[in-house]
């Protein structure tokens, strides 16, 4: 037996339960969303000529792109801090950073339900200081929803990133600057492009979690920022239109594979190595 096939007999038990558990669900529900009387799109035609649900999408999107791009900013400046930092404290920053993970998801959420309602922690605070006169109405809507979402996700852009930017010699960039770059010029032309890597995967995390979210949209958003996971659990457990549900998660399921898909060409076109 040549290694390639031996390498194919050893994974096939996986790769079968993954078509059982995953490929096959999926499949069956893109499958019901093409059995319309009217036409095999008219549910997909249906879900674009709505304004409404449209709107739900862009959301979503906008919200999952803010979110990706605030915790590549955040994550980047701390996991450099944390991969720079000696070896004693690197450690201590690694459980501050990714100390929030050990809760879960709802308990976060609803914890900034206390921080940014009417009688909330920030409220009072800006109220005590004299910035406002009267409580801001934060909660439901989508600045509370995105600032939730960072929250959730920048520990996920740390722990991508550390390992990366651990990897760089720091021999690369002592002999940029002994050639005469900047500090800027170096962080530009070694260190980013080097990084490409942790920040693609990074980002795949954080904008494929945030487009999904269920539990934080519907605690912060609610029914004025409703997005696709919640409209998604409206329509099959609230209207019980199953087939509605169906396309709306082959909607989420397409919009999520192709931003795999455009992260990695473009993962191989700024890093030709690494692809």
């Amino acid at each position: 037996m040549t290694p390639r096939l031996r390498a194919w007999a050893l994974s096939a038990p996986a790769l079968f339960l993954v078509a059982l558990f995953l490929g096959l669900p999926v499949l069956s529900t893109l499958a019901t969303t093409f059995g319309d009387p009217k036409g095999p799109f008219a549910q997909y035609a249906a879900f674009f000529d709505s304004r409404f649900r449209m709107t739900v999408l862009w959301r979503t999107m906008e919200v999952a792109v803010i979110t990706t791009t605030i915790s590549v900013i955040v994550g980047f400046m701390t996991a450099w801090v944390v991969a720079k930092s000696p070896a004693r404290i690197k450690s201590l920053l690694i459980i501050a950073a990714v100390f929030p993970l050990l809760t879960g998801v709802v308990v976060r959420s609803f914890a900034w339900l206390i921080i940014l309602g009417k009688n909330g922690i920030l409220n009072d605070t800006l109220l005590w200081l004299g910035l406002i006169s009267e409580p801001l109405s934060m909660l439901y809507t989508q600045f509370s929803v995105t600032i939730a979402m960072v929250y959730l996700f920048v520990p996920l852009m740390i722990l991508t990133l550390v390992g990366v930017l651990e990897a760089i010699p720091q021999d690369l960039t002592e002999a940029a600057a002994s050639l005469g770059a900047t500090p800027a010029a170096a962080f530009r032309q070694v260190v980013l492009p080097m990084a490409v890597p942790g920040l693609i995967v990074g980002s795949v995390l954080v904008f494929t979690g945030s487009f999904t979210s269920y539990a934080t949209p519907q605690l912060l958003g609610g029914e004025r920022q409703m997005m696709m996971g919640t409209f998604l659990y409206q329509r099959a457990m609230v209207t019980f239109d199953w087939v509605g549900a169906s396309t709306i998660a082959a909607v989420m399921v397409v919009v999520t594979l192709t931003t795999v898909l455009v992260m990695s060409k473009l993962a191989r076109r700024l890093n030709p190595v690494a692809g």
